[in-house]
């Protein structure tokens, strides 16, 4: 009987000609295209400078700052008052000031000062752009010190110099971080959807009725609207790992087994919640608005884009029940630093218990009617 349940199912699918070109083509897409959008590191920072001083050092500094593949030179102001000018037709935002005798301040005097100041309407550009250009200066003001010291003979101090050792992420390639969770948002996507629409629009169609009309016990219905999309799941998976190799030449420290071990969980259980979604929902307008609701919720609240730790108190409790937090911990971790199983234990179990949970729900919550 399951057997030819299951036919059923991937012959509904199949007859649908849009649903197998979603399943191919959106992973492919979504992997080539959301790790250039999703990224979060600052970089093309539109920079107003004032130089009053026009003297050696300052467009030494000056050349620093462009090199360093930050900023960009959006304007050159003669004062301060026509930088800011700039910032408020959003041309910079951010404004170096080079004050007059610089350079003769740095020589005679061993001292100078620059001033800083950011647009910080959006907060992360201003606060990321003003930290990298005071790191910058501070780097340039190390260097000029040193080179002062060396030219008037002056012995210089003993000092240590930190190199900070990259291990996971060497490169600081925001895209190897965001790839793997990617890969789960679109599998989460897929998989939550399809048999969210599944059981509501076969009551719409009426073909539920010749359904409850037959011996089929509840389990070997939810089981044969599962197994598909597990299919579909792994289908979707493989796509993403051929992408992120094809595009980026990403691959997994880790072993694939432990990848589509962990995946073919996650897949019951968010595919389980698809159908509890189905089962409640009386329309198919019912069912998106409320699998969209959920999975949004379980996106935002998994550390994707925000991590957890830097979510309020509150937050960081609520995001214990959202699976894919789970599945996306496994797939950086076995990404990025190679773990086993045995390292991901606590995943393991919380994914088995949401598989459990969700697709116990969903066999009992289907009301059968002879």
């Amino acid at each position: 009987m399951l057997k030819y349940l299951i036919e059923k199912e991937f012959k509904q699918f199949f007859r649908n000609k849009f649903l197998p070109r979603v399943v191919l083509a959106l992973p492919l897409f979504a992997t080539l295209i959301f790790p250039l959008v999703a990224n979060f590191d600052v970089k093309s920072i539109n920079l107003s400078i004032v130089d009053n001083d026009k003297s050696t050092y300052s467009n030494q500094l000056i050349n620093k700052v462009t090199s360093s593949g930050y900023f960009k030179i959006s304007d050159v102001s003669t004062s301060y008052k026509d930088a800011l000018k700039s910032v408020e037709l959003l041309k910079s935002d951010v404004i170096l000031e080079i004050p007059h005798k610089f350079e003769a301040g740095l020589i005679r005097e061993g001292e100078g000062s620059v001033m800083i100041a950011a647009n910080t309407v959006n907060g992360m550009k201003g606060g990321l752009g003003s930290a990298y250009l005071s790191s910058i200066v501070a780097d340039y003001n190390n260097m000029i010190r040193t080179n002062l010291l060396e030219l008037n003979g002056a012995a210089t101090k003993h000092s240590f110099e930190i190199v900070p050792l990259f291990k996971f992420n060497p490169g600081l390639i925001y895209q190897v971080y965001m790839i793997p969770a990617i890969m789960i948002m679109i599998l989460g996507l897929v998989c939550g959807f399809l048999p969210a629409l599944n059981i509501v629009s076969e009551k719409e169609s009426g073909t539920i009725e010749q359904i409850n009309v037959t011996p089929v016990s509840k389990l070997m219905f939810i089981l044969a609207k599962l197994i598909p999309y597990w299919i579909v799941g792994f289908v979707v998976l493989t796509i993403g790992f051929l992408s992120a190799w094809m595009f980026y030449g990403f691959l997994p420290a880790g072993s694939f087994v432990t990848l589509y071990l962990f995946a073919s969980i996650f897949v019951l259980a968010i595919s389980g919640f698809g159908l509890v979604v189905s089962n409640y929902a009386a329309t198919i307008q019912q069912s998106i608005f409320m699998i969209f609701f959920f999975v949004m919720l379980f996106i935002f609240m998994s550390g994707l884009y925000t991590p957890i730790a830097s979510m309020p108190d509150w937050a960081q409790q609520f995001s214990n029940f959202s699976p894919i937090k789970y599945i996306i911990s496994v797939f950086r971790q076995v990404y990025l630093k190679g773990s086993s199983i045995t390292d991901l234990t606590t995943q393991l179990f919380a994914l088995l218990g949401f598989a459990v949970f969700f697709n116990g729900w969903a066999v009992f919550s289907y009301r059968k009617k002879n």
